[in-house]
């Protein structure tokens, strides 16, 4: 639509005509087609002799990449896309910070780009990078399905030579579909919102992690992440959407709700994003970036502990943890 000149005002009303209104809260994307996408292995192997296409490799070890690769890929560690902003760690960068990095590896909105992780643990990263993307408006985004390790074990092609390209001008206009805490506190009070809470059960509960307090925000739904993928032939690759649909509404979550998700640091959170928005078509998915670190550093912000509809606990330091 922002590429529409202002001499062509038939075009625009014609476009303008086929969007459909907004609903409530936050828009969804006019365009179904610019949200990311999954990309099969044997797809990317086709990909790749036919087009170019950006590969961005986002496994948590360099070393990794550095031992071998997919042909043509480039490394990005998610964690220099967060950073501590007013002492809470793990916070997003500015939209100029992302744009110069987009551009330093050399992306486009007019190419392809491929993220692929780990694949067996580690899909939360790609989902993140391409939730980020998805900010920018990149409409040919995809998330390599079973990743690096399915690649691998298919005996396609690995190598060691560092791509060479061109530095770009990445657009600089990020508005990501994200949550503030604001939006989580009115969800709390006036249950306008599903929370949905993509960490492991034990985290869930309040029985490990890591952070100032234990537990999980006052009425959130669990939905293990990795719950969303399945054993396939080679790697981890996601289910079917039937299969998808049907766990999410049994518990509750359809789409005509306005759907937050969080974990600990925004990760875990994009792979629920991920699958709902990018998979099943849900219109109204956002993800709480602050997610439980924040929370959980908040200790006025009420909670609850348990696995099912816990009890609320007070809001101290520790309250809920063993």
């Amino acid at each position: 639509m922002r590429r529409l000149k202002a001499a062509a005002p038939a075009l625009l009303l014609l476009a303008l005509g086929s969007w459909r209104p907004a609903p409530a809260g936050p828009a969804p994307r006019a365009v179904a087609a610019q949200l990311p996408r999954l990309i099969s292995t044997e797809s990317l192997a086709k990909w790749q002799m036919e087009r170019k296409v950006i590969l961005l490799d986002v496994r948590t070890d360099v070393f990794a990449y550095l031992q071998g690769h997919l042909p043509g890929a480039e490394y990005l560690n998610t964690e220099t896309l967060r950073s501590t902003v007013g002492g809470l760690p793990v916070r997003l960068l500015s939209a100029g910070a992302y744009s110069e990095l987009f551009s330093r590896l050399g992306l486009s909105l007019d190419q392809p780009v491929v993220i692929y992780s780990a694949g067996e643990t580690r899909n939360i990263d790609a989902t993140f990078v391409a939730w980020l993307l998805a900010g920018f408006d990149h409409p040919q985004v995809y998330v390599l399905d079973g990743g690096f390790f399915k690649w691998q074990l298919e005996q396609r092609p690995v190598v060691q030579p560092y791509p060479r390209l061109a530095v770009t001008r990445f657009p600089s206009a990020f508005h990501p579909e994200s949550a503030s805490l604001e939006d989580v506190e009115r969800a709390v009070r006036t249950k306008n919102a599903i929370l949905v809470d993509a960490r492991s059960p034990q985290q869930y509960a309040g029985e490990a992690g890591a952070q100032m307090r234990r537990g999980h925000i006052p009425g959130a739904i669990n939905h293990f992440w990795s719950d969303d993928l399945t054993q396939e032939g080679f790697g981890h690759v996601w289910k079917d959407s039937a299969s998808l649909a049907k766990s999410y509404e049994a518990q509750g979550v359809t789409r005509d709700k306005d759907i937050i998700a969080y974990c600990n640091s925004t990760t875990e959170a994009s792979h629920v994003h991920f699958t709902l928005r990018n998979l099943l078509g849900y219109p109204k998915v956002r993800v709480y970036v602050g997610s439980w670190t924040e929370w959980a550093e908040r200790t006025n912000l009420p909670m609850e502990s348990g696995s099912g509809k816990g009890d609320a606990v007070s809001g101290k330091p520790g309250a809920g943890s063993r």
